[in-house]
């Protein structure tokens, strides 16, 4: 994992949504520090990453997300060869769901 976003600031904004109770929390905190496309932006990267893991093809995703080809190779790399945090997430999703 870098070091570049380890910093007091990132630990401070980590810290804070650990706060977060609820999903009405979550919206009203992240509509407050997020502009409206950089949320949406995040979430289609989410999306790519779960139709990526799903075997999607870059134009079935494409075509669903309206994503780019350099956003999906993007987030393709980061399910290669980044530190595993969707992975993490998806793992935790699904047990959640099979409860």
């Amino acid at each position: 994992m870098t070091d570049k976003i380890r910093t007091d600031e990132v630990n401070h904004l980590f810290e804070a949504i650990m706060t977060l109770d609820n999903m009405e929390e979550y919206f009203r905190f992240f509509e407050d520090i997020l502009t409206v496309n950089e949320l949406l932006s995040i979430s289609q990267r989410f999306e790519v990453a779960k139709m990526l893991r799903q075997k999607n093809t870059y134009i079935e995703i494409a075509e669903k997300t309206g994503a780019s080809t350099a956003t999906i190779s993007r987030v393709n790399r980061s399910l290669n060869y980044g530190n595993d945090g969707y992975d993490m997430v998806f793992a935790r999703l699904a047990k959640a769901k099979n409860k």
